[in-house]
């Protein structure tokens, strides 16, 4: 009787199961937190909504404030948590590699501030999403269990926080494919065998967390689309090409504190970092009150009864919506936009298919495909994410070549955009992480 028992212990304490316990444990606590704050993010919005719909007049004084407050926490205590997320993963994966630290791109400390500060700005109508913080958060968690595993050379830390992106963005959407394609396009730029299984194993876990907790949703409920013909290709190509333009020129605005750090504007933002997002929040406001409310928060509500109720928006939406998130970018709250970018794809398409007196949802797919792709230049996970939305088959072909169309349009335009602003993160020359013992 003891002997079996012994070589059942010694099976599970070795080496090889203990570094996989410590993964299944790390991708099960990612899952958790991105489903966490994607219901604190609904509950965000839900709190800004109820307490505007009778006070139109309170965004004016309590955006901007929210603004401020954020702001001044993040550059005060939560550096390395502004913006998206996906470009400081990015910054960690490269810095991991050469080993480098990583403690202000990715920690416990910036994923507690990516979901606090990201659910508070969201109290404050900002046009961000929860999805590129989720990427932050999931690797922050991966990157933070690394340290547990009995051999720090079997799975490399840049291996880690690579799969905890994938895995935030399968979360997040509920699409596991989304998540190996934006591995493969953004974050890692390829897939090497020994990555692959910590990679998939961490996705499908996760994706499971998330799923046993909300259930196997869409992400913006589900629509069919019927009657797809070849009448689709004109569309398709235009849907492309003007996608391509607007989400290129969405991504140049983006990096226009970047790559022109010089100008006055820029300038003072870097001196008075809290009043400028205090002007942000101002801009945002003033951008909310002309949408009718519609630029406010993450657009996800807005999209959904687009896609689902097929509700008449007015001819402005995609216009405020894509101002509102440019601003709340430049603003330097905790923040992402995939959610935003979605939307303005959505608002576009629903516009033109009622100018051009064409079935809306089909156009919407088309429009919200070739936006997002125009904008990350990752064709594959843009495609991916709206495919889960569709159920029909006759436009998988279409989606597919709209994302290439717009990709290659926005690359004319620019670089592609998380890998540029990745170059932006660089972690202080003081930051030291402490060594590790490494089993033999």
């Amino acid at each position: 009787m003891l002997k079996p028992l012994s070589l059942l212990r010694r099976r599970f304490t070795s080496i090889r199961w203990r570094t996989r316990i410590t993964l299944w444990v790390a991708a099960t606590v990612a899952g958790l937190l991105v489903v966490m704050f994607a219901r604190l993010a609904d509950m965000a919005l839900g709190l800004f909504a109820t307490q505007t719909a009778a006070r139109p007049w309170l965004p004016f004084v309590y955006t901007p404030l929210v603004g401020m407050l954020v702001v001044w926490l993040t550059t005060r205590f939560f550096p390395g948590s502004q913006g998206s997320g996906i470009p400081q993963v990015i910054a960690a994966t490269r810095l991991a590699s050469q080993g480098k630290p990583v403690n202000r791109l990715v920690s416990l400390r910036i994923a507690a501030a990516k979901i606090g500060l990201g659910t508070l700005s969201l109290t404050g109508g900002f046009s961000a999403g929860r999805e590129g913080p989720s990427v932050q958060v999931a690797a922050s968690i991966m990157h933070f269990f690394h340290r547990f595993l009995p051999n720090a050379r079997v799975i490399r830390a840049n291996d880690l926080i690579l799969a905890g992106g994938a895995a935030g963005i399968a979360a997040a959407f509920n699409t596991p494919l989304a998540g190996v394609a934006f591995a493969v396009e953004e974050l890692g730029r390829k897939l090497e065998t020994r990555t692959s299984g910590v990679l998939l194993s961490t996705i499908i876990l996760s994706g499971m967390v998330a799923i046993a907790l909300q259930g196997n949703y869409n992400y913006f409920g589900h629509f069919n689309v019927q009657g797809v013909t070849l009448d689709i290709i004109v569309p398709a190509l235009a849907a492309g090409i003007g996608c391509g333009v607007l989400g290129g020129l969405f991504s140049r605005m983006l990096l226009w504190p970047q790559r022109h750090a010089h100008l006055p504007l820029w300038q003072w933002r870097r001196r008075h970092p809290v009043w400028f997002a205090g002007i942000c929040g101002l801009l945002v406001a003033v951008l909310g009150w002309l949408s009718g409310g519609m630029s406010y928060g993450s657009g996800y509500v807005v999209t959904t009864q687009i896609i689902t109720h097929d509700m008449g928006i007015p001819w402005h939406a995609p216009i405020t919506r894509f101002l509102a998130t440019v601003v709340t970018y430049f603003s330097g709250i905790p923040g992402g936009i995939f959610a935003p970018s979605l939307a303005v794809g959505a608002a576009l398409g629903a516009n033109v298919a009622a100018v051009f007196h064409l079935a809306p949802q089909p156009i919407i797919a088309l429009c919200m495909v070739g936006f997002l792709a125009a904008v990350t230049q990752s064709p594959i996970t843009s495609a991916i994410i709206v495919m889960e939305m569709i159920d029909s088959h006759g436009l998988v072909i279409s989606l597919m070549g709209v994302a290439l169309i717009a990709k290659a349009v926005s690359s004319r335009l620019g670089p592609e955009l998380y890998q540029q602003l990745a170059l932006g993160f660089r972690p202080a020359p003081d930051v030291v992480e402490p060594e590790r013992k490494q089993t033999p």
